[in-house]
């Protein structure tokens, strides 16, 4: 699997065991299983500004500074899926 990225967190997804799944148990391909699960988001109203915070801690376990991180979400998150559909309420 060549490497995809969440379209709602933009976690890198690096196998399929990392991505959500349908409610009759099949794949998403487009939302990791943090943001997808049976067949819905996990955060169904979570707005942008509040994924970049939730995800501003694991990147920086990752090693990451905090500015640089919130650059890089940012920059990244508008141009996801679940982000540039209805404001982010698909």
């Amino acid at each position: 699997m060549s490497e995809k990225f969440c379209q709602s967190c933009g976690m890198p997804i690096k196998d399929s065991d990392m991505l959500g799944n349908e409610k009759d148990g099949s794949k998403n391909q487009d939302y990791c299983t943090y943001c997808y699960d049976n067949g819905q988001f996990t955060q169904e109203d979570i707005s942008m500004e509040q994924m970049i915070e939730n995800c501003l801690p694991f990147m920086k376990e990752h090693g990451m500074k905090e500015d640089y991180a919130r650059s890089l979400l940012n920059e990244n998150l508008p141009t996801l899926k679940r982000w540039q559909k209805n404001n982010g309420s698909d």
